[in-house]
C-alpha cells in the first residue's frame, strides 16, 4: 500500500483523522481501499463498522441528513467496486481518483436514486434498491 494511503487510513481507523478532512473524498478513498483489500462483502463491514466508530468518536449525531447512512454506504461502496473491476488496481487512491472523477461528485447519486426514497429513515437503517435507473455491474464472459 502506498505510504501515503497507509497514514491516511491508520488516521481514520484510529478516528485521528481530523473531522474537517472527513469529506466525501475521504469516504472513496476509505471505499477503494479496503475493496483493494477485501472482497465486497467484508469491505462494506469494515466500512460500516469504521464509519459508525469514527462518526461516535466525533460526536457526529445520527439524524436523517447526518451520521451513518446505510443505503448511501453501499451505494457508493458499489459504484467504487465496479470502477475499480473497469480500471484495475492503480498505485495509489489518489491515482484512483485521478481517473475516477465522476466519484467525486457527491450528488451523482441523484441518477440512481431520488431524494424520496433515498433521505428517509429506512434507507438510513438499510439498503434499499434505487429507484431510478440500477447500478452498473460487470458482466463476466461466458
Amino acid at each position: 500500500m502506498n505510504p501515503d494511503d497507509a497514514l491516511f487510513l491508520d488516521a481514520f481507523e484510529n478516528c485521528t483523522l481530523p473531522f474537517a478532512e472527513w469529506r466525501h473524498r475521504a469516504h472513496i478513498r476509505v471505499a477503494y481501499l479496503y475493496l483493494c483489500e477485501l472482497p465486497f462483502d467484508q469491505a462494506l463491514d469494515k466500512v460500516r463498522r469504521n464509519i459508525q466508530r469514527y462518526n461516535a468518536a466525533t460526536n457526529t449525531p445520527e439524524q436523517l441528513e447526518r451520521g451513518y447512512h446505510e443505503t448511501i454506504t453501499q451505494a457508493w461502496m458499489r459504484l467504487v467496486a465496479f470502477a475499480r473491476q473497469e480500471s484495475g488496481l492503480a498505485p495509489s487512491s489518489s491515482a484512483f481518483l485521478e481517473t475516477q472523477e465522476h466519484l467525486l461528485n457527491p450528488k451523482a447519486l441523484r441518477f440512481f436514486y431520488s431524494r424520496e426514497r433515498l433521505i428517509t429513515w429506512k434507507a438510513k437503517a438499510e439498503f434499499v434498491e434505487p429507484d431510478l435507473t440500477s447500478f452498473p455491474c460487470r458482466h463476466k464472459p461466458s
